[in-house]
C-alpha cells in the first residue's frame, strides 16, 4: 500500500511541476504531512507561505492523493479566490487609499464570503459555491466551483494566519512603495485593522496551521517571475507583468511576508523549511503547541 502512495505521489507532482522527484524525497518530506492530516483529530488545517514558496502545488498535491489513497473528500480554498472585483477595489481605493487597487493585502479579499464558506462547511451544509478569481484578467469571473461534499478543508493562501503587525515596524519604511505613496500609513494601518479583525475571525477558525517559511525575501521575486513566465506560456495577455511591475507588485507583499518569515515559526503546528530551490529541507514540528 505505501508503495503504491510513494508512486501515485511521484507521478502527481511530476504532473503538477513538471519535475521528477526522488521516493526518498516522498517519504521524508510529503508522506509525512498526509499522515499528519489523515490522522489528525482536527479536519481542518490552515497552509500559507510566501509568493511562490509552492503552498498551492502542495495543496493540490494533497488534496489529490488524500481522496485516491484515503478515500475522504477534501475541500480545497483558495484565498486569492476570494479577491474582491478590480470595481470593487477601485471604489475601496477612492474610499480609503490608492494603493487598495492592486490585489493582496488583508482588506482586498471577500473575506465575508470565505467565512460563510469556512462555516457552511463546519455545519456540512453542501453544496458551497466558491468564486473564482483569474489574476491574469485581475478580475473576478462568472465561473464557480460547486463542493458537493468534504470531510477535510485545506485552506491556502500567502497570509494566512499571520499576526497583526507591531506598530513599530509597521510604520517603518522597508520599500519605495511605502515611502512614496503611504506617507501618511494610511494603507498599511487598513490591512493592519483588517488583520486583527476580520481576518483573525477566520484564521482562528482553524486549530492546525501549516507555514512554508523561504530561505529569504530576495528568493521570492525569483520565484514569482517563473510563476509570470508560466502565465505568459499559457496565455498572450497584454496583462502579463515585466520584471519592473513584478518588482513593484511584490513590494504591495512584502511587508506582511516579512513580518511572517519572523513570527509565523513559533505560532505553528507545523513548520516547513524550503530551499533555495523552492524544496522542502525540512520538517519541524512545534512540541509547544497542540499536536496533530
Amino acid at each position: 500500500m505505501k508503495i503504491n502512495i510513494i508512486r501515485f505521489t511521484q507521478d502527481k507532482l511530476l504532473e503538477l511541476t513538471k519535475k521528477r522527484f526522488s521516493k526518498s524525497y516522498i517519504t521524508k518530506y510529503i508522506l509525512p504531512i498526509i499522515d499528519k492530516i489523515i490522522h489528525s483529530k482536527d479536519n481542518k488545517f490552515l497552509i500559507s507561505g510566501s509568493q511562490g514558496v509552492g503552498k498551492s502545488t502542495l495543496s493540490i498535491l494533497l488534496k489529490i492523493v488524500i481522496e485516491k489513497n484515503y478515500k475522504k473528500k477534501v475541500m480545497l480554498l483558495s484565498i486569492d479566490n476570494y479577491y474582491l472585483s478590480k470595481a470593487k477595489r477601485l471604489k475601496l481605493a477612492k474610499k480609503v487609499h490608492p494603493l487598495l487597487i492592486t490585489r493582496g493585502v488583508p482588506g482586498t479579499h471577500n473575506i465575508k464570503k470565505l467565512y460563510q464558506d469556512i462555516n457552511r462547511f463546519n455545519k456540512q451544509k453542501f453544496p458551497i459555491s466558491i468564486p473564482h478569481f483569474d489574476k491574469i484578467k485581475d478580475d473576478v469571473t462568472a465561473k464557480k466551483i460547486k463542493i458537493s461534499n468534504a470531510k477535510i478543508l485545506l485552506l491556502e493562501g500567502w497570509c494566512c494566519g499571520s499576526l497583526p503587525i507591531k506598530t513599530k515596524y509597521l510604520y517603518k519604511n522597508i520599500n519605495q512603495l511605502e515611502s512614496n505613496y503611504d506617507q501618511n500609513k494610511v494603507w498599511r494601518k487598513y490591512y493592519n485593522s483588517m488583520l486583527k479583525n476580520e481576518y483573525k475571525k477566520v484564521f482562528s477558525m482553524f486549530n492546525k496551521k501549516i507555514y512554508m517559511q523561504p530561505p529569504s525575501f530576495k528568493y521570492i521575486i525569483e520565484w514569482r517571475s517563473l510563476q509570470e513566465n508560466n502565465n505568459a506560456n499559457k496565455s498572450n495577455s497584454k496583462n502579463l507583468m515585466n520584471i519592473d511591475m513584478l518588482k513593484r507588485f511584490i513590494q504591495h507583499y512584502e511587508k506582511i511576508t516579512k513580518w511572517m518569515m519572523k513570527t509565523m515559526p513559533d505560532k505553528v503546528n507545523l513548520l516547513i523549511k524550503i530551499d533555495k530551490n523552492q524544496k522542502i529541507k525540512r520538517l519541524i514540528e512545534n512540541n509547544k503547541l497542540k499536536k496533530f
